[in-house]
């Protein structure tokens, strides 16, 4: 299961824990497009999953926020929480991509 968040009313944001949300996250064409086409605008983000992995939309509003808790990377087994924390980003938490192992993400 992949999960990604949306709000599709008003563009609702966990800005207190992610900071400013990225403009297209409020623009409408996100907003409606990934609720219809999740797979399709999840590529548009260089994020393509396998077709037996089913995808969650999550739809914020005023009064509930999400955020994704990422899947753990394989390699990552043993890693520090500040290891894993290093290679979350704000569009992993929203749903929009994958944590990535770098070759300084990876070093212990």
């Amino acid at each position: 299961v992949h999960n990604v968040i949306v709000c599709t009313l008003c563009s609702c944001y966990p800005w207190p824990v992610l900071g400013l949300p990225p403009t297209w996250y409020k623009s409408p064409p996100y907003r409606s497009r990934m609720v219809r086409e999740p797979r399709t605008v999840l590529e548009e983000f260089d994020l393509t999953l396998p077709d037996e992995v089913a995808v969650n939309v999550w739809d914020s509003s005023s009064d509930v926020r999400y955020m994704v808790l990422p899947q753990r990377p394989q390699g990552t087994e043993g890693w520090t929480e500040e290891q894993l924390a290093g290679i979350v980003t704000r569009d992993c938490m929203i749903g929009v991509a994958r944590p990535r192992i770098s070759a300084e993400s990876g070093a212990r």
